[in-house]
């Protein structure tokens, strides 16, 4: 599976790359902090939701360390998704460490 350190896509989305976040945490998670422009699909969510995922763009998958937003990616290539996902390293605890600090940890 594809990964990208927080520190690698800041520098992506600073250059303008067209990529597609997707939140997969819960309401509950997502209400303490957030990446910016995210799409919030929870994970019990994303195989009903794929539809709203734009295969066409690039699209990377966080959650708090890593681990739900991999199992999001394995669950939609399974189910046929041919975009191309990757997964953020660390999550938005990742995030928090490497690129703004004023991010929420919990």
């Amino acid at each position: 599976m594809e990964e990208i350190t927080s520190t690698e896509l800041k520098q992506r989305l600073d250059k303008g790359d067209d990529i597609q976040l997707i939140d997969v945490r819960e309401d509950s998670e997502v209400a303490i902090a957030r990446i910016p422009n995210s799409i919030h699909i929870p994970l019990g969510q994303v195989l009903a939701r794929m539809n709203e995922i734009d295969q066409t763009r690039e699209t990377v998958v966080h959650c708090k360390m890593g681990g739900r937003s991999a199992r999001a990616i394995d669950a939609l290539q399974r189910s046929g998704y041919s975009g191309k996902l990757i997964n953020l390293k660390g999550g938005i605890i990742g995030w928090s460490n490497e690129v703004d600090p004023t991010v929420a940890k919990y």
